[in-house]
C-alpha cells in the first residue's frame, strides 16, 4: 500500500481513503484508523475480512447501538447487556443491493418495559438510518 498525504483542511473534514492491498482486499484509512474489507473465497477473495456490504450493515447496527447507549446513559440506565443483532437479505434482482435489514436491540435488563418504546424510537433515528431513509447524493468520478 502506498502512503498518500491527506488534505485535512476544514473544507475536507469528512474524508477517508481506500487503497488496494492485494486481490480483493482493500484497506480504508479513516482519521488514522484502518479497516480492511475482503470477499469470501467463493467470490474470489481470501475471506480475510468482512465484505463492504457487511460493513455497511455493521455501520447501521453500531450507529443504532450508539444512539441506544446514549439514550440509556442520558436517562440514568447502564449499558450492561446492550447489544444489537443485524440480519440482512440481498436483493434477488438488479441492481445489486441490500434489500432488507432487520435490527434487534437487546435492551439491558435494568430498562423498564415502559421505556422500551422510547429506546426504539431513539435508536431508529440514528445518523446512518436517517441517511438511508433520506438518501444522500452520491457521485462517482474517475481521475
Amino acid at each position: 500500500m502506498t502512503s498518500q498525504v491527506i488534505d485535512k483542511s476544514p473544507e475536507v473534514a469528512n474524508r477517508l481513503e481506500v487503497c488496494a492491498v492485494r486481490g480483493e482486499t482493500y484497506e480504508v484509512d479513516v482519521r488514522g484508523h484502518r479497516v480492511r474489507t475482503d470477499q469470501p473465497t467463493d467470490a474470489g477473495g481470501d475471506d480475510s475480512a468482512p465484505t463492504p456490504t457487511e460493513l455497511f450493515v455493521a455501520a447501521l447496527a453500531t450507529c443504532v447501538a450508539f444512539y441506544a447507549g446514549r439514550y440509556l446513559s442520558r436517562h440514568g440506565f447502564d449499558r450492561d447487556g446492550l447489544g444489537v443483532t443485524a440480519e440482512f437479505e440481498m436483493a434477488t434482482d438488479r441492481p445489486a443491493r441490500v434489500a432488507a435489514v432487520r435490527l434487534t436491540v437487546r435492551a439491558p435488563a435494568s430498562l423498564p418495559p415502559e421505556r422500551r418504546a422510547a429506546l426504539r424510537a431513539v435508536a431508529g433515528h440514528c445518523t446512518v438510518h436517517n441517511s438511508l431513509v433520506n438518501a444522500p447524493q452520491v457521485t462517482v468520478e474517475v481521475n
